[in-house]
C-alpha cells in the first residue's frame, strides 16, 4: 500500500474513534469501514502503522468481517506496582483505554480494547456469548486472529526466525533458539514459519504529504523503531508468532500443527466471555523506549499470591563447563564451596543428577549447601510425549500427581527451585503446562526457570515464583561450537534491544575461562574479553543468574574480575539506554539501590570510540572504569567524574566496558 493510498484510507477514520496517549503524541484510530474492523497508528502526526486488520475467527462466527462498531468510549487507566524481577523495580503506568464494541447481526460479539500510553500500544479482544432465542453459545474455539501490523514501505527488520517443529536436537524445536537476521528488508517469512516474539523493526517516517522523510538505513534520524510482541498469555490461550503476509504486512500466527509431536490443535478453546492476550507495540524515535519499555508487565495482573518471600541472586553452574559428567556428588560439593566463596546464593545442578547423584545424596548435598549458605536449583525434563530428549529426571513435571509429590520432596529437602527444559511448542496444552508447573511450584515455595521453551509473556508479574526463561540461543552453544563463540559479542549486542526487552532471559554466560572445558586448556575458545564477561552480567537481565564461572577462576582469572563478579547485582531498580545499534554495539546503564553500572560491548571490527554522558555520576564522583586495550587485555582504573559529566571510552571488537561507583 502506497503512502498516498494510506492517507486516502485514513480519511475514512472518524475523528471520534481515536485513542490518544496521555501526552497526545500517539493516536490509534479505529474504523468499521466496509464491515471490517481496522486500526491505524500515528505518532506526532506521522503514520506508523497503516490501516491494519483486527478481529478473530471463531468456530461459529467470523468476526473479521460483516461487523459494525456500535459503541465507543475512552477512559484513563493507571497503575503503580513494585516488581523486583524485571528491569525496573518501581513502575508507574498511565494510559488511555478505548473500548470499541462491535456487533454482528445484532449480537454484541466483540470488544476491541486498546490502551495507549506515551510509548506503548496494547490491543486485545473481549469475546461474548451468542444468544439466539433460549440457546446461548458459551464456549468457542478461536481458530485464528486477523490482528495485523502494516508497516511503511522501506522497513528494515531485526528478527528471530521460528523453526519448524520436531527438528533439531532430539526433535525439540521450536524452542526460540535461532540466530537473528538484522537489517533485512521486510517481506521475508523467516524459514517459512514466521518469527518468534519480540520482533523489532526500523521504519521510515511518512510526512503528512505522504512521502518518506528518510530511509531507515540512514541511522536514527527520520526513522522510528517499532517493537511488536505479546503478553498476558496463559493456559487459556495459545502462544503466537508473527507471520509475514507479503511486503511490510505482518499478522498474528497461531502454533504449527506439528508441535507437541502432533498432539492437540493449533486453536484456542475458550469459555465466553473471555479476554485474549495483549498484542503490544512499542514506539521510539531512538532505541530508548524499546530498551526501557515495561508494557509486558504494565497490562497484566498477578494470578496468585506468592507463598513465601522469594529472594534472588547469583549462582554457579558446573554443566556449562563440565557437561553431564560434572553432575556428580563430589563436583557439586566443590561448586557449593565455590558459590560460598563467591558469596553466591545457589548452585544449579543439571541433567542426570537423579542417576549420577540420587535422591538421598541430593538431600545430603542440600544439607551441606545450607551449612554454607548456598541453596540448590534442580534440572528437570518437562517431557511427556512431545520430543525425544532423554535427559533425566523425566516424566516428573508433565503429570500433576507425580509433579506435586516431587515438589513436596524438594520442599522438604530445602531445594530453592527448578529449571525445567525441553518443552514442546506453543499449543494451548503446553501453555497450560507452564502455568500448572508454576502454580504447583508456588504451593511448595519453589522458584521456576524454563529452558528449551517459549518466550515469557508478562510472567514475572503474573506468577510471583517465576524467575526467567531461556528462549534464546544461549550459553551452551558457546560450548558446543566455535561459531557461537565467534559471534558472541554480536549476539550480546542484539538481546538488549530485542529478546531481553520483554522478559527475563536466562543466558548462563559470563565465563572467565579461556576455554569451554573443565581443564581450561582445550575446547571452544572464548573470543571475548574478561571485561566483556563482566559487562554481560549486567547487560543480560534476570533476577537469578547462574554464571558460567568455575572454581579455577579463583586463581586463574584476574582478581579484579573475580571481585566484580562477587558483587554484581542480579536485581535492578532502573535501566537507561545510552547508545547502541542491534548487532553492532550497546551501551546501557542499570541501577541497583544507589549503585550505577554503565556497561558496553562492541561487535564491530573497528574500535568503538564514544564520548558518553554520565548524568547518574555527579561531579567529583569516584568511578571504577573497567576497559580493554587493543589486545583485549583488561584493567581497572579509578576516574574522577568531570564537571561535564562525560567520559570518552574506547571498546575494541569483542571487548567490553564497565563503569560503576567506586567501592568505598
Amino acid at each position: 500500500m502506497t503512502a498516498l493510498t494510506t492517507l486516502a484510507v485514513a480519511s475514512a477514520y472518524a475523528l471520534d474513534t481515536k485513542i490518544v496517549s496521555p501526552n497526545g503524541q500517539i493516536a490509534v484510530a479505529i474504523t468499521d469501514e466496509g464491515g471490517r474492523p481496522m486500526y491505524q497508528v500515528e505518532r506526532s502526526g506521522q503514520t506508523v502503522l497503516m490501516p491494519s486488520p483486527l478481529g478473530v475467527k471463531l468456530n461459529f462466527a467470523d468476526l473479521t468481517e460483516g461487523v459494525k462498531m456500535q459503541d465507543y468510549n475512552v477512559t484513563p487507566v493507571s497503575d503503580t506496582y513494585e516488581l523486583k524481577t524485571i528491569k525496573q523495580s518501581h513502575v508507574t503506568y498511565e494510559a488511555n483505554e478505548g473500548v470499541c464494541q462491535f456487533a454482528k447481526n445484532g449480537w454484541h460479539a466483540m470488544d476491541v480494547i486498546i490502551r495507549v500510553s506515551n510509548r506503548d500500544i496494547a490491543i486485545r479482544y473481549k469475546l461474548y456469548p451468542k444468544k439466539v432465542r433460549n440457546d446461548e453459545t458459551r464456549v468457542a474455539v478461536v481458530q485464528s486472529e486477523a490482528t495485523g501490523f502494516v508497516l511503511p514501505d522501506g522497513t528494515l527488520t531485526y528478527l528471530c526466525p521460528q523453526s519448524k517443529p520436531m527438528g533439531g536436537f532430539a526433535r525439540t524445536s521450536p524452542s526460540y533458539e535461532t540466530s537473528y537476521t538484522l537489517d533485512e528488508p521486510a517481506g521475508k517469512n523467516g524459514w517459512g514459519e514466521g518469527y518468534t516474539f519480540p520482533c523489532l523493526f526500523k521504519t521510515p517516517l511518512l510526512s503528512p504529504e505522504g512521502d518518506t522523510k528518510a530511509s531507515p538505513r540512514g541511522g536514527s534520524e527520520g526513522v522510528l523503531w517499532v517493537l511488536i510482541s505479546e503478553t498476558g498469555t496463559d493456559g487459556n490461550y495459545v502462544g503466537c508468532r508473527l507471520l509475514n503476509a507479503g511486503g511490510t504486512n505482518y499478522s498474528i500466527g497461531f502454533p504449527q500443527q506439528g508441535e507437541m509431536n502432533g498432539q492437540g490443535t493449533v486453536t484456542a478453546a475458550v469459555s465466553l466471555p473471555c479476554e485474549t492476550p495483549w498484542r503490544t507495540i512499542t514506539l521510539g524515535s531512538s532505541l530508548q523506549n524499546i530498551v526501557e519499555t515495561t508494557v509486558a508487565w504494565d497490562v497484566v495482573k498477578p494470578k496468585y499470591k506468592a507463598s513465601k518471600n522469594y529472594t534472588y541472586g547469583a549462582g554457579s553452574w558446573s554443566w556449562i563447563i563440565g557437561m553431564d559428567s560434572s553432575c556428580n556428588f563430589d563436583e557439586q560439593k566443590r561448586y557449593i564451596d565455590f558459590s560460598a566463596a563467591m558469596g553466591y546464593r545457589s548452585v544449579l545442578i543439571d541433567a542426570f543428577w537423579d542417576r549420577q547423584i540420587g535422591y538421598e545424596r541430593m538431600a545430603e548435598l542440600a544439607r551441606y549447601g545450607k551449612s554454607k549458605g548456598v541453596g540448590i536449583f534442580l534440572w528437570y525434563n518437562s517431557n511427556g510425549s512431545w520430543n525425544d530428549a532423554p535427559q533425566t529426571p523425566i516424566g516428573r513435571m508433565d503429570r500433576p500427581a507425580v509433579r506435586r509429590q516431587e515438589m513436596k520432596w524438594m520442599h522438604d529437602t530445602g531445594i530453592l527451585g527448578i529449571k525445567v527444559d525441553f518443552f514442546g511448542g506453543d499449543k494451548q496444552p503446553m501453555m497450560q503446562l507452564y502455568e500448572d508447573i508454576l502454580t504447583d511450584a508456588n504451593d511448595f515455595g519453589l522458584q521456576v526457570i524454563f529452558h528449551g521453551c517459549t518466550l515469557p509473556r508478562g510472567w514475572e508479574r503474573m506468577y510471583p515464583n517465576y524467575v526467567a526463561s531461556e528462549a534464546v540461543l544461549a550459553s551452551e552453544n558457546l560450548h558446543f561450537g566455535q561459531g557461537a563463540c565467534d559471534a558472541e559479542a554480536r549476539n550480546a549486542c542484539i538481546h538488549p534491544f530485542v529478546r531481553n526487552t520483554v522478559g527475563s532471559m536466562d543466558f548462563g554466560g559470563s565465563t572467565l575461562n579461556k576455554y569451554y572445558n573443565a581443564d581450561n586448556a582445550h575446547g571452544t575458545v572464548r573470543r571475548t574479553s574478561d571485561v566483556y564477561a563482566l559487562a554481560a552480567a549486567v547487560l543480560f537481565q534476570s533476577s537469578v543468574q547462574h554464571f558460567a564461572l568455575a572454581p579455577n577462576n579463583l586463581t586463574d582469572a584476574p582478581a579484579w574480575a573475580v571481585d566484580f563478579m562477587k558483587d554484581v547485582p542480579t536485581t535492578w531498580d532502573e535501566v537507561r539506554f545510552i547508545d547502541g545499534y542491534p548487532g553492532k554495539y550497546v551501551i546501557l546503564a542499570r541501577r541497583s539501590g544507589d549503585k550505577w553500572y554503565v556497561v558496553g560491548a562492541n561487535a564491530e571490527k573497528a574500535p568503538l570510540k564514544k564520548t558518553i554522558a554520565l548524568p547518574m555520576f555527579g561531579k567529583g564522583t569516584q568511578m571504577d572504569v573497567y576497559s580493554d586495550d587493543a589486545q583485549l587485555q583488561g584493567s581497572v582504573k579509578q576516574v574522577i567524574q568531570n564537571k561535564k559529566q562525560q567520559l570518552t571510552v574506547v571498546i575494541p571488537q569483542n571487548g567490553g566496558l564497565v563503569i560503576k561507583n567506586k567501592q568505598r
